[in-house]
């Protein structure tokens, strides 16, 4: 499996926390030295290990915003 690496620029905020500490949460990373785009997943409680997540570019990230707004919650 090829290697990546990634830098957290931005910490946005944090959409919940698991019994065990783990969080879900909103970043903006720069992945194999990239723009930065936003990032949603879930992180260790150190940091240091994530989970599964998704990837957004800037106009990615405004049209979920305006599909969110739309929606009846």
């Amino acid at each position: 499996m090829a290697e990546f690496k990634y830098e957290v620029t931005q910490k946005h905020g944090k959409l919940s926390e698991s019994s065990k500490g783990w969080t879900t949460e909103l970043r903006s990373i720069s992945w194999n030295e990239k723009e930065a785009k936003y990032d949603l997943r879930e992180w260790a409680p150190n940091g240091e290990k994530m989970g599964k997540g998704i990837t957004l570019s800037t106009e990615e990230l405004v049209k979920l915003k305006e599909f969110l707004n739309n929606m009846e919650i």
